[in-house]
């Protein structure tokens, strides 16, 4: 849409921690949910990451975790239609991925069925999410994401398209939703009864307002609202950084399950440290930078893989993943700094060869949060949004226009 809203909420995030402080009891477990067709033996989920959980970082955490859900990076559904080429690479899982679960993003409810089409008649999934939870704004400047439940009409009914095309096959479809734009238009409520309605097999909340983005913490209270509400499995999202999070995250909210995100980045061994958790024992994994400098050669071998053996594209994929494997050691700039020259596999293996190969895990990282703590404080929407539950005939004709960001990566 040619305008768009911008509402302030700079007062959205509060600094103080809304959860309890009591400590997980080591009584706490989880038992499997079934999605349909699809058996979760222990539900706990790798939430999809734009750049970050394509094939080579799923099958790094897949290796160390249970046998849960590890999703697919956000698939744009006009993209897929277009047969981008990055939308068809992203869609790709390895050999060894024991369910097959692809996340699709769209506002355009007939572009989001064409291209569940697309999944269902290529045999490209075993299970389908829906992103409705995406906080960024060039997302929500268009309806999409976390704005999008807002309209309760559209969100039905990409709900229902989707639904109808993938039940053919037997493919679930869950979806993945926030509390709302911000405290004064929250969706979650009726989000998640929609969901369950029109045939959703599980919502994922991740218990933030568009507006908190990835600021502050997480109110894990809703997420135990929406358990009370549904009969469907609700799996709760936000500020899992260690194993008693995610037990923490049962106990206190009666989740079915848990899906973690940024807590991963530069640990998928967070995976084997849940396992280890939800079967109510203690070992958890610090590895020392030697093995962790394995893990860097690792994911960028399974990057060149990804990459149909294009070494450089995997090494500057890796640059990212690399600065989080090492927070925290003692490493230097100068290290980084030759981290992020690297142009090949042998480049790469050369910088990890001079690590210290016996530099214990940094405790001041252990279980705390990754990455930038980012506050949105502005939410964009389209012109008018927030006006009515409902779109207009001018809205849709709006927003279904063509969108180059929604065709192309």
């Amino acid at each position: 849409m040619s305008e768009e809203a911008v509402i302030d909420c700079a007062d959205e995030t509060v600094s103080v921690d809304p959860r309890t402080d009591a400590k997980p009891t080591s009584a706490v477990r989880i038992a499997p949910v079934d999605l349909g067709p699809v058996h979760v033996e222990t539900p706990v989920v790798l939430s999809p990451m734009a750049g970050v959980t394509n094939w080579p970082f799923r099958v790094l955490c897949e290796e160390y975790g249970p046998d849960g859900l590890y999703v697919a990076e956000m698939i744009t559904a006009r993209a897929l239609v277009a047969r981008n080429p990055k939308a068809l690479r992203l869609c790709r899982f390895a050999p060894g991925e024991r369910i097959r679960s692809l996340q699709l993003y769209g506002v355009n409810p007939g572009i989001v069925e064409q291209a569940a089409r697309i999944v269902v008649d290529e045999d490209m999934a075993d299970h389908v999410d829906l992103n409705f939870g995406c906080p960024v704004p060039k997302v929500t400047r268009r309806g999409g994401g976390s704005a999008l439940p807002w309209k309760t009409d559209l969100f039905r009914e990409i709900i229902q398209r989707v639904v109808r095309v993938c039940d053919e096959a037997n493919i679930p479809v869950t979806a993945k939703i926030r509390v709302g734009i911000d405290h004064d238009h929250e969706t979650f409520h009726e989000a998640g009864h929609i969901a369950q309605e029109e045939g959703c097999k599980a919502v994922t909340l991740h218990a933030r307002t568009t507006a908190e983005y990835y600021g502050g913490h997480s109110d894990w209270s809703r997420i135990g609202e929406l358990v009370s509400e549904l009969d469907i499995p609700v799996f709760g999202n936000g500020d899992i950084w260690g194993a008693d999070d995610a037990l923490a995250m049962v106990e206190q909210t009666g989740c079915a399950g848990v899906a973690i995100g940024r807590g991963c980045q530069g640990r998928p061994w967070l995976f084997a440290d849940i396992k280890h958790a939800f079967a109510g024992s203690g070992e958890r994994t610090n590895p020392t930078l030697g093995e962790v400098g394995r893990i860097i050669v690792r994911h960028a071998q399974l990057l060149t893989e990804f990459y149909d053996g294009d070494e450089r594209m995997a090494v500057h994929d890796l640059r990212k993943h690399v600065a989080w494997y090492l927070k925290g050691f003692p490493v230097g700039g100068a290290t980084r700094r030759a981290f992020m020259e690297c142009e090949s596999l042998a480049d790469v293996e050369r910088e990890v060869a001079q690590l210290d190969q016996d530099a214990p895990y940094p405790e001041r990282v252990v279980d705390k949060p990754r990455g930038r703590v980012r506050f949105q404080k502005k939410v964009h929407l389209p012109y008018g949004w927030l006006d009515s539950r409902t779109t207009t005939h001018e809205e849709r004709e709006a927003l279904f226009g063509d969108d180059p960001m929604d065709a192309s990566y």
